[in-house]
């Protein structure tokens, strides 16, 4: 049984005029259509839309939130790119989705690579900018670690990945932005210019505009990549170390990118016996470090380190350098060199191998949190080695740490921003590969967060999810006053993005 399912108008919701506008020949209400769009990479949440937009330009994506937003009873309009989200955010029950895509079908490209920016479309995927851009010997400086979802959908949340350390999220490293609001009006906004709407949509889980193009930050592209994994048995090894690495401390060592992965004992002895990264000699030799040194988990640091042919001849001095300060055990050193597409699409062949196993498109009932740095050690206990400690997941366990400094408050993506230099980002992403799995998964998922609130570690949800109004306002805290006042100037009649449940909306009913 799905849990959370969201329920949806009747058939034939949408008023009538409304094919009776220019875009009409755009809008699809046959059954294939709206299925596609009916559930996401989640797989746990499934709401049907009435009918599916599939815009030439922004102008037809303006023209159906105008039409929504005069009408007698406006109806919800939810953007999607790739339906990556995983609680059903990018649905529209009882409305209209937009078809993001299908504005980068036409004759005209929508990347356009300048010396120090590139223009892309909320729509383009982030492995179609790495393309373009590499053309000209230039790379955004910040990604996600999966280059296969659209600018605007990672825009809208934040855009994190083992580069943010030293450049921010994504949308720390955005100029400008084309947004059609709420209303129908198509706004381009800067920091300069419309800065509210602009520091609104960033991060602003879609709640105020649908992003259409972002002018992006970009920076000379280096060619190849020596990417290193280190293994840890210690907990507070790893994470004074990572600490170590993107603090100013170690600025000379120039780490390009900092993430950390956590594998649970079970997972190494009883789980894939090689990796896309690790051999099958290397889970061996990890899982033996699991039983000779009793943790109930090894921490893997995982580092970059970029460079082109010019410097080539240094990269080794330079790691052994670096690798020199740290503490992980030694031996346990892991060392590929790769191009740069190669490195940052290293997800993608990942992705093959589950989509051959059968294990892509199962339920993934995610869960990512920002902990405050004085507070990881204790969350490592409580759920690392507690409550996830007897675990076998499907997937991977994220643990890295990003400067506060980075992240600029005016947007509204939530950090725990209250004091500290330094947060992690904790992703449980497992999935759930037969049934009876998403339950546990679930229940499991319950009582990390029941654990956070009971000790008192305020963390914040990334790619959030909330229940309830009060869940929403607890997540924004002293900024929900604001949003709230956001919402009511951008998208008055709360239009878009209904399935992030954060504003109460006629068209969406309790949850069964």
């Amino acid at each position: 049984m799905v849990t959370g399912q969201l329920r949806h108008m009747p058939a034939g919701g949408l008023p009538h005029d409304l094919f009776a506008l220019g875009i009409a020949s755009n809008i699809r209400i046959d059954r294939n259509s709206t299925a596609m769009a009916s559930s996401d990479f989640g797989r746990i949440v499934e709401a049907a839309p009435e009918a599916i937009l599939h815009p030439a330009t922004p102008s037809d994506i303006a023209a159906l939130i105008r039409f929504s937003a005069s009408s007698p009873a406006p109806f919800p309009v939810s953007p999607r790119g790739q339906g990556h989200s995983v609680r059903g955010q990018s649905l529209a029950p009882g409305g209209v989705v937009v078809d993001m895509p299908a504005l980068g079908r036409g004759q005209h490209s929508r990347i356009n690579v300048s010396a120090d920016y590139v223009d892309a479309g909320g729509e383009q995927l982030w492995i179609d900018v790495l393309r373009a851009t590499l053309e000209q010997d230039l790379a955004p400086r910040v990604w996600t670690d999966y280059l296969r979802i659209t600018v605007g959908g990672t825009l809208s949340n934040a855009g994190i990945g083992g580069q943010a350390f030293r450049h921010g999220p994504q949308i720390a490293n955005v100029q400008e932005l084309d947004v059609v609001t709420g209303t129908g009006d198509v706004v381009t906004c800067s920091r300069e210019k419309r800065s509210d709407l602009f520091f609104a949509a960033l991060g602003g889980l879609g709640q105020f505009g649908v992003i259409t193009r972002a002018r992006i930050t970009l920076e000379q592209a280096p060619k190849r990549v020596r990417w290193v994994r280190l293994a840890y048995s210690d907990v507070a090894m790893f994470t004074r170390d990572q600490e170590l690495l993107i603090s100013k401390r170690a600025s000379e060592a120039r780490f390009d990118y900092v993430e950390g992965q956590v594998q649970l004992n079970m997972t190494l002895t009883e789980g894939p016996k090689s990796t896309p990264f690790f051999s099958e000699a290397d889970i061996y030799r990890l899982a033996g470090l699991a039983s000779q040194s009793g943790s109930a988990a090894i921490y893997i640091m995982e580092v970059a380190m970029y460079y082109n042919d010019t410097t080539a001849s240094y990269v080794d001095k330079k790691l052994e350098k670096v690798l020199e300060q740290l503490s992980f055990v030694p031996g346990f050193v892991f060392t590929k060199d790769v191009t740069y597409v190669q490195f940052l699409d290293r997800v993608r062949e990942e992705e093959e191998v589950l989509r051959s196993a059968g294990l892509w498109d199962v339920p993934h009932p995610w869960l990512n949190l920002f902990i405050p740095q004085s507070r990881i050690l204790d969350f490592d206990t409580g759920v690392i080695k507690g409550l996830l400690g007897g675990t076998n997941p499907v997937g991977v366990i994220l643990m890295y740490p990003m400067n506060t400094a980075k992240w600029d408050d005016r947007m509204t993506a939530m950090a725990p921003l209250a004091g500290e230099d330094m947060f992690y980002t904790v992703g449980l992403l497992r999935s759930a590969v037969v049934a009876s799995d998403l339950e546990i998964l679930e229940r499991e998922n319950e009582a990390v967060l029941s654990f956070c609130d009971k000790e008192g570690i305020k963390c914040k949800q990334y790619l959030p999810h909330h229940k309830s109004e009060d869940g929403w306002k607890q997540h924004y805290g002293t900024r929900w006053s604001r949003i709230a006042e956001l919402k009511a100037k951008f998208d008055p009649h709360a239009i878009l993005s209904p399935g992030q449940r954060i504003f109460p909306s006629p068209h969406l009913l309790s949850d069964t």
